[in-house]
């Protein structure tokens, strides 16, 4: 019942990028005749929906050398080949590898990263996990406050200092943590742009930090990414990434976005894990990524 309601809230969410698609796909589908022009045109819609150059010839490639003879088989076609393409993006959070288990969340402003930190929090204690947040975003009370509030709504405890480094924040979390005997900890971290190179050296020294604390830590390094940024989340992957060593991804505002098809993208060109997705704002809409749902939800 719970896996027939996510299925529902991901097509809902995917709506906007679906439509996207399936305007002109529907109408290139309905035709008798598959040909060039046809693949072409379905080349173009792929474009739209952000799925980037990359991902869009790769998935008509795969398409041509199906053969489908009606538009339903070509259909059927394109979401075997788009689940082909983003099955590699899967991947689950070993939650038993370390106690606490270390996760570091980080991502540009306005991402969706303390939403999504108390999203993933209570998506944690769903699996029986207990969990601690570490506010690391030192810079931005509003920030605290959030995190603080989504702790208090999932009755779970945040480590946070009104100012100073974030480091010693994430230091301080993690012993809380084992005098807790607490499951989890997720350390939120300052929104910050690639380009703020004095930043980026500051989200280094939090790992390092943490690594000290403890051996292996963070054991998760989790950018959050905005769906509605499209093309330019892969320049973030690729930045995070150089500079973090990212883990996976978690990508959020489905709903609210036409540019959905940007995971084809990452999937082709930066293929870090997508662990998370989230199509609205509820506690409950942030759920683990299954290529098959995504690519059915986006299809239609």
């Amino acid at each position: 019942m719970v896996a027939t309601s996510w299925a529902a809230r991901l097509k809902a969410g995917l709506a906007r990028t679906r439509d996207v698609l399936n305007t002109p796909v529907s109408e290139l589908l309905a035709r008798r005749k598959i040909d060039d022009a046809l693949y072409e045109e379905l080349e173009s819609a792929l474009l739209q929906a952000d799925c980037g150059v990359a991902a869009a010839r790769d998935l008509v490639s795969q398409l041509r050398k199906a053969k489908a003879e009606d538009g339903e088989a070509l259909k059927a076609a394109l979401k075997d080949a788009i689940t082909q393409l983003l099955s590699p993006l899967e991947r689950r959070l070993e939650l038993e590898k370390a106690k606490p288990l270390v996760i570091m969340i980080a991502g540009v402003n306005g991402s969706g990263k303390t939403t999504s930190i108390g999203k993933l929090a209570k998506w944690l204690q769903s699996q029986g996990k207990g969990v601690l947040l570490a506010a690391g975003d030192t810079f931005r009370a509003a920030a605290r406050e959030q995190l603080v509030a989504w702790g208090a709504r999932n009755n779970v405890p945040v480590i946070a200092q009104a100012s100073g480094d974030p480091g010693a924040v994430v230091f301080d979390a993690l012993a809380a943590a084992r005098a807790r005997n607490v499951d989890v900890v997720i350390a939120d971290t300052a929104g910050r742009l690639p380009t703020q190179l004095h930043l980026m050296e500051e989200i280094k020294k939090v790992k390092r930090v943490a690594a000290k604390a403890q051996e292996g830590a963070p054991h998760e390094v989790l950018l959050v990414l905005d769906a509605n940024t499209g093309q330019s989340s892969l320049a973030q992957v690729r930045a995070f990434d150089g500079a973090l060593g990212l883990t996976g991804l978690i990508l959020t505002k489905l709903d609210g976005t036409a540019k959905g098809g940007v995971v084809c993208a990452i999937a082709k060109e930066k293929p870090v894990p997508v662990l998370f997705v989230g199509v609205g704002e509820g506690i409950d809409d942030l759920r683990p990524f299954a290529a098959r749902d995504f690519a059915e939800a986006l299809v239609g």
